[in-house]
């Protein structure tokens, strides 16, 4: 479970390429490393595309986006392409990055309790530390672009 201050590992894992996506390949900017669950389901859709809407706002304050869900990298593609995103999606197939962040959780849905992703968002300043966390039903999918500007560290 990674909170306020922690520090994060420079390599997070691999995107929709296949290729390394580390922090230092953002130096000088914050990275607001997102979870969601699935590709091209309602929410997380609404989600990736008010960051691809508010991309080039949230590049102007310093910031990058890069998105972490348990799809595949072909999956990744496919939805990246679709929906004409800007921003790298860490495949996290083995759920390895959405352990060590503490959002893979128990969740409940008609009853059925289930493991998978909670919706979470992290900015990692500059630094490589954890500077704020949005969590679970705290994160506003449709407008996630100007809430991260809004409540900006």
């Amino acid at each position: 479970m990674m909170n306020i201050g922690d520090r994060v590992e420079d390599l997070l894992g691999l995107d929709q390429d296949g290729r390394e996506v580390r922090l230092s390949d953002y130096p000088d900017r914050k990275v607001v490393l997102y979870f969601y669950p699935k590709d091209n389901t309602a929410g997380c859709t609404a989600q990736a595309c008010s960051l691809r809407d508010g991309y080039a706002e949230l590049r102007a304050a310093g910031y990058e986006v890069v998105g972490v869900s348990r799809d595949t990298a072909k999956s990744h593609r496919g939805f990246i392409d679709k929906h004409s995103l800007p921003f790298r999606l860490i495949a996290d197939t083995d759920v390895r990055l959405n352990e060590q962040f503490g959002v893979w959780v128990e969740k409940s849905m008609y009853g059925r309790k289930y493991m998978g992703t909670e919706r979470t968002s992290f900015v990692i300043g500059t630094d490589g530390r954890i500077e704020r966390i949005i969590r679970g039903r705290a994160v506003v999918t449709a407008d996630h672009a100007a809430q991260i500007l809004a409540e900006q560290a």
